[in-house]
């Protein structure tokens, strides 16, 4: 009980004091995302949420992120068969056109995830814990997908600080269940720091 009340607090402070912060950041890349393509600034991503039950159809919620893709991405995808099939494989593109130019950088840096800092302070996220995932790639999870969704997804994790870009899905899973088991306040503090040394280096996504 002590873990998770500290974690919470952890969540509650840190959320609010970077969206004070970095605040002069966020309109800064309003503009930017507003400027370089037409659509909202924010995208709305239907992930799923921590499971107080087993069985029945898993909640969900928007995770909000600055929009990096044209306003008709999913629709691209269904009129090319080659990337929807590449990107069924492992729920990402290594070279997506669907991109915009400023999306890139954005990614690039991890600032596009920024917005989430809002799902954090709601108690929907938690600063540090497993990949957040859409519904569909639950499957991936297989025998794991009931512990996946015993804990809140995290805006960062041992995933996005254990090389990313090219971990495989399979691996994903493996370090989600890892941390699951391993979590402590201690192991959460490292993985704060090591993201904020990957997002310094430029280490995102691409």
């Amino acid at each position: 009980m002590l873990y998770f009340a500290a974690k919470r607090l952890i969540d509650i402070l840190g959320s609010f004091f970077g969206l004070v912060m970095l605040f002069p950041v966020f309109v800064v890349l309003a503009i930017l995302v507003r400027l370089s393509s037409s659509g909202a600034i924010l995208h709305r991503r239907r992930v799923l949420s921590l499971q107080k039950y087993e069985g029945g159809t898993p909640h969900s919620f928007d995770a909000f992120k600055f929009r990096t893709m044209v306003t008709n991405a999913d629709d691209f995808l269904k009129e090319h068969p080659e990337l929807m099939a590449e990107f069924q494989k492992d729920f990402k593109l290594r070279d997506d056109p669907r991109v915009t130019k400023i999306g890139h950088k954005l990614r690039r840096a991890s600032l596009d995830e920024l917005p989430q800092l809002f799902n954090v302070l709601s108690g929907q996220m938690t600063l540090v814990g497993p990949r957040m995932i859409s519904p569909p790639e639950l499957e991936m999870y297989g025998e794991f997908a009931t512990k996946l969704l015993s804990v809140k997804p995290g805006l960062t994790g041992l995933w996005q600080v254990s090389g990313r870009q090219n971990v495989s899905y399979t691996e994903r899973v493996k370090l989600d269940m890892y941390y699951i088991d391993h979590r402590s306040i201690g192991m959460d503090i490292q993985i704060l720091l090591k993201t904020v040394i990957s997002v310094l280096k430029r280490q995102g996504a691409y």
